[in-house]
């Protein structure tokens, strides 16, 4: 059967991580002027092997790399953005307009992959009613009844960890089944809510670390 005429594969969660790679590549290509791409090309700007780049793109593209032509870069886009859900928009849901939350309803890339936040909540009353970047700020009592009202899936959690598993209980209570976490806590949910950890302390620790080992090498 051909794959154009069956659902894609399921691919690794670091393969998963690598496409979104591929597609800027691909697009900057595409802005170039170029139309053909071969796997070995990517390969060696994503500093990955031929095959691991092959396998992955077996996965997602229709048709496959053809022998000394490569694959289309506009189709291998498009099915790139298709398999990653970035042309069907999602709309969203962000509870803490503190710091951190108003940088992300600031952001305006976020419909590019998929995502749209439609509304913000929060317990402050100096926050509340506030509009940020044309969301409103709307207070907590009303989390359920908007959710559900338009029908929302996905949460985003930018509260203080002591704060954040209230906050989820919320969120699912609404009828929220994927979360955006970026609060440094672990979040008890059972096994059909989706938790995406946005752990920025733990970036930050790993990076300080490796810093320290390259360092000490230098030294010696």
């Amino acid at each position: 059967m051909e794959k154009s005429q069956r659902e894609y594969i399921s691919i690794s969660k670091q393969a998963l991580k690598r496409l979104p790679y591929y597609l800027n590549y691909l697009k900057k290509l595409r802005d170039s002027g170029a139309n053909k791409v071969s796997s070995t090309m990517i390969a060696k700007e994503m500093h990955l092997s031929d095959v691991q780049v092959r396998k992955d793109l077996a996965a997602v593209s229709k048709t496959g790399g053809r022998p000394r032509t490569g694959f289309d870069i506009e189709e291998l886009i498009m099915c790139i953005e298709n398999y990653l859900g970035y042309n069907n928009i999602n709309d969203a849901v962000l509870v803490g307009a503190g710091h951190l939350g108003r940088a992300l309803l600031s952001y305006s890339g976020f419909e590019s992959y998929g995502l749209r936040i439609v509304a913000a909540f929060d317990n402050n009353k100096d926050v509340v009613n506030t509009n940020i970047c044309g969301k409103l700020v709307f207070p907590m009592e009303k989390l359920n009844d908007i959710c559900r009202r338009l029908k929302v899936h996905i949460g985003i959690i930018t509260v203080p960890a002591d704060a954040a598993q209230n906050v989820c209980d919320q969120l699912i209570d609404s009828g929220i089944i994927a979360i955006w976490n970026f609060a440094p806590v672990h979040l008890s949910v059972n096994e059909e809510i989706i938790v995406h950890n946005e752990n920025i302390a733990a970036s930050l620790a790993l990076l300080s670390n490796q810093l320290a080992v390259k360092l000490n090498r230098i030294q010696k």
